[in-house]
């Protein structure tokens, strides 16, 4: 399985979810003295790495303090219920409007297998168990929770999903952005070496205007690194955001031009922004390969905000 965790300083660790594969997910932990919180939750199975974070650390189920998915997408919050098993003392912090499909996941679980099929998702995710209602915190827009004196606080930033948060941490300058600031792998760069940032825009509540909005309101923080889903830290944010927010415009431009009325347009809409990446970034064939799944389910959410625009 490799490495389970990353030291990434200032009480900071990247975790892999190993969500399909290494290198795809990633979910953190933050550790102020003797008290810890999980930001992102990976899938079930990536218990495993959390447990393992934890014995190292010479630390206890009982001294993680939250658990805090920054939204319902199961990649980033299909593990909650199994932690929330695991370490009795925790309590779940999550988006108002995401809060009552983990304490009952029934919808959530049945939209994913809707998106995935059976056999994937049940390969990709496994058991979703329920979280008690007792243990979920709906946190507010700006909710600051204490971590041993370290401020965590919770910014809305609908873009991507309408419930959706991203947390700011102070003390490491950083922000966990869950997909509000898009998906860089560090394996794949431009011709310059640069790192490439892209949106994420899985179905099926991708809101450019919207998402443009939360960007702009994490930047006005001036944050030194942001902490990516997918996948990692990702240093000197200002370099990043303005091709960032052109590459939100061009996902645009490609669905409008692609006009994916008809679900065997989405193929095509994948295919089209592969290219633009390819032109525009240099990617080669196994840069291509690597984004395949999410250039296929950022069609899928593109093809939806397209018929749905105007709603």
């Amino acid at each position: 399985m490799g490495r389970a965790f990353e030291d990434l300083g200032q009480g900071v660790y990247l975790l892999d979810a190993h969500y399909g594969h290494p290198g795809v997910a990633a979910f953190y932990a933050v550790v102020e003295g003797d008290a810890v919180a999980f930001v992102e939750t990976g899938v079930s199975s990536s218990l495993q790495q959390a447990l393992a974070l934890l014995v190292a650390l010479d630390m206890t189920p009982e001294q993680v303090r939250y658990v805090m998915p920054t939204h319902v997408h199961l990649d980033h919050a299909g593990g909650a219920g199994t932690m929330m098993q695991a370490f009795p003392n925790a309590q779940l912090v999550v988006h108002p409007r995401g809060a009552r499909h983990l304490i009952d996941p029934s919808k959530l679980i049945a939209g994913t297998r809707a998106v995935y099929g059976d056999e994937a998702f049940d390969r990709l995710y496994g058991e979703i168990p329920p979280v008690p209602e007792t243990r979920v915190i709906a946190a507010d827009d700006g909710q600051v929770f204490d971590l041993n004196g370290r401020p965590l606080q919770t910014l809305d930033t609908p873009g991507h999903a309408y419930h959706h948060y991203c947390l700011v941490d102070a003390h490491s300058r950083g922000i966990f952005t869950g997909d509000t600031f898009g998906l860089s792998y560090p394996q794949i760069r431009d011709r310059a070496g640069r790192r490439v940032v892209i949106p994420t825009t899985t179905p099926v509540h991708f809101d450019p205007q919207a998402l443009n909005a939360s960007v702009a309101r994490l930047m006005a923080l001036d944050p030194q690194r942001l902490y990516l889903t997918h996948y990692g830290p990702l240093d000197a944010p200002a370099d990043h955001v303005d091709d960032y927010l052109a590459w939100i415009d061009r996902f645009v431009a490609i669905t409008e031009d692609c006009a994916p009325v008809e679900d065997d347009r989405i193929d095509d809409l994948a295919e089209a922004l592969g290219q633009a990446l390819a032109e525009a970034c240099g990617f080669d064939r196994a840069a291509l390969d690597w984004l395949r799944m999410d250039l296929k389910l950022n069609a899928q959410g593109l093809a939806h905000w397209y018929r749905h625009r105007d709603g």
